[in-house]
């Protein structure tokens, strides 16, 4: 008896790993971490370096084509939104829906700017003050990471 409860046990293991290995795909993420009933469960892609370059390559150009200042003085702007997870960022509410804010916008603290999906949670990001977007540092569907900065409110 005690090797068929094995064997369900490596089952539910098993489909955690698809589960999990599915969400690395979906996400971009290069490594996810559960812990169920004491069971931890950790999967990682060694190659995922590949596709996270992908993405912010495309994200580049648009940026390149916009007059404004280079890359690396948005990361350390005091004006500067930063991504409190990882994730996915969406400006919009559905893909036919108008984007939640637009360059020149005028925002409150507290309204929504962008959506995060994490592990197939949609989490809104909030304003952290009032003022005007003048950067969009993301684009729509796009991975991002931790304290990566999204847009910029001055």
């Amino acid at each position: 008896m005690s090797n068929k409860k094995n064997d369900h046990g490596h089952e539910l293991e098993a489909a955690w790993i698809r589960e999990l290995a599915a969400i690395l795909e979906e996400t971009g993420l290069t490594e996810v971490e559960i812990e169920k009933n004491s069971v931890r469960l950790r999967v990682s892609r060694q190659g995922g370096v590949a596709p996270m370059i992908a993405a912010p390559a495309l994200a580049a150009a648009p940026s390149a084509s916009i007059p404004s200042a280079p890359e690396a003085p948005a990361i350390d702007h005091p004006g500067a939104v930063r991504s409190p997870m990882v994730g996915t960022a969406f400006l919009a509410a559905s893909p036919d829906a108008d984007p939640f804010v637009t360059i020149g916008a005028q925002v409150s603290e507290g309204q929504t700017i962008m959506i995060i999906e994490a592990m197939k949670t949609m989490n809104t990001i909030a304003a952290p003050r009032s003022g005007k977007v003048v950067k969009i540092l993301v684009n729509d569907a796009q991975p991002v990471e931790f304290d990566e900065p999204l847009l910029i409110i001055e």
